[in-house]
């Protein structure tokens, strides 16, 4: 397989027509400075040699440094680029699938994709698009995020129906992540809550990863037949025992690995995973009630026609559903939407018999108001933990 390298630009790309045409302009400037001189006279030439000399090499040092975009015969662009904006741990899996599909759609098509991409929190990959960051595809963790790029105008509103399995392309569990032994058996969110018991996660106000946290947490209670009101009484108990809550997800594993705070950490099973895949093997658990967590991927509406690419991002966006791309994102730890590709690693992802989803609990708006916004459920608890 080729470098994934040689697929992904560094440095940002944008397509500037007037840079093409600058080019083109100065062509038509070189050549009659050519012409001029080769009129002249022979005294009047050398006379002017030095100054036509330099200008020319000026010229020619410009137009060196101009890209010329060239065509195929049916007059499409040799070469197109992609932006994928994504957040931070899907980095390892993008890289390896990206020269994949590259080699597909050249074998395909005869035309040269290359990927600019940022990674980053999901929170902030979906602010940077909202503010400019031109992306063609955006792969969240979680889909509130693209449900405010799509609120900004920029991604149309039913975009979960445009890929398949409602644009859900990962998934993952929440893992309670213990000291090595698990000293303390930890195994339930419940243990969570035991006398002289601590654990870290992020904060859920700062931290889209964290939501998913607070939401295991409430459906351990809700998804068993418990009512709202046993489930908040819980969830209220549990933050009791939280040693820190920091601002988002790496600083809470920092808090607990680098710290030692807690006995425990909350964190997605692909995170550990991952991990492991460094080096860094941890002592964890999947509790058996837990939360799915679904990672949607979608096209920016706005920015594939402004860059003229929706063929080719839909094409990649397709590729990533397929086994031959679900077997890579198993490979870095998030649990597979293919069945076949899930059944092939069922040592590695461990059944969960009690499974829910954000669409049990009514989905992202109404999780988002019942929970996290400004005086929800999540403030009220804090204000009575500290009073």
């Amino acid at each position: 397989m080729a470098d994934s390298q040689n697929y992904i630009l560094s440095q940002p790309w944008q397509s500037s027509p007037s840079k093409y045409n600058r080019c083109t302009l100065f062509r038509p400037i070189y050549r009659r400075l050519v012409i001029s001189l080769s009129t002249m006279t022979r005294w009047r030439r050398l006379a002017s040699w030095f100054i036509l000399f330099w200008a020319g090499l000026g010229l020619s040092g410009l137009l060196a440094t101009c890209e010329v975009q060239q065509t195929l015969p049916d007059g499409r662009p040799e070469r197109v680029y992609l932006t994928l904006s994504s957040f931070a741990v899907t980095k390892k899996a993008h890289e390896a699938i990206i020269p994949l599909f590259v080699e597909k759609w050249q074998k395909e098509h005869q035309q040269t994709v290359r990927f600019r991409t940022s990674y980053g929190p999901s929170g902030s990959q979906s602010r940077a698009v909202i503010d400019g960051l031109e992306a063609d595809i955006v792969h969240l963790s979680l889909g509130l995020d693209i449900d405010r790029i799509a609120k900004a105008g920029l991604i149309r509103s039913d975009w979960a129906t445009q890929a398949p399995n409602n644009s859900i392309v990962t998934t993952s569990v929440c893992a309670l992540i213990t000291r090595p032994g698990n000293p303390k058996h930890l195994q339930t969110w419940q243990d969570l809550t035991r006398e002289g018991v601590t654990f870290v996660t992020a904060d859920p106000k700062t931290s889209g990863a964290a939501r998913w946290n607070f939401l295991a947490l409430w459906g351990s209670v809700t998804a068993v037949g418990g009512t709202p009101a046993q489930a908040r009484q819980f969830v209220t108990e549990a933050f009791r025992h939280v040693a820190v809550l920091p601002r988002d997800g790496r600083e809470a594993t920092d808090a607990f690995l680098k710290q030692g705070q807690g006995d425990a950490l909350i964190n997605y099973e692909n995170e550990v995973i991952l991990a492991g895949l460094k080096g860094q093997a941890l002592s964890y658990t999947i509790p058996k009630v837990n939360v799915l967590i679904q990672n949607p991927i979608a096209l920016v509406d706005r920015y594939v026609d402004k860059h003229g690419t929706r063929e080719v991002a839909k094409a990649y966006i397709d590729f990533l559903f397929t086994p031959e791309a679900q077997k890579i994102f198993a490979r870095y730890g998030f649990r597979p939407i293919d069945a076949a590709v899930l059944a092939a690693h069922q040592q590695q992802f461990p059944v969960v018999p009690t499974l829910f989803t954000v669409a049990d609990l009514g989905g992202w708006e109404t999780v988002q108001r019942q929970f996290f916004a400004n005086g929800a459920l999540f403030d009220q608890i804090q204000q009575e933990n500290q009073a």
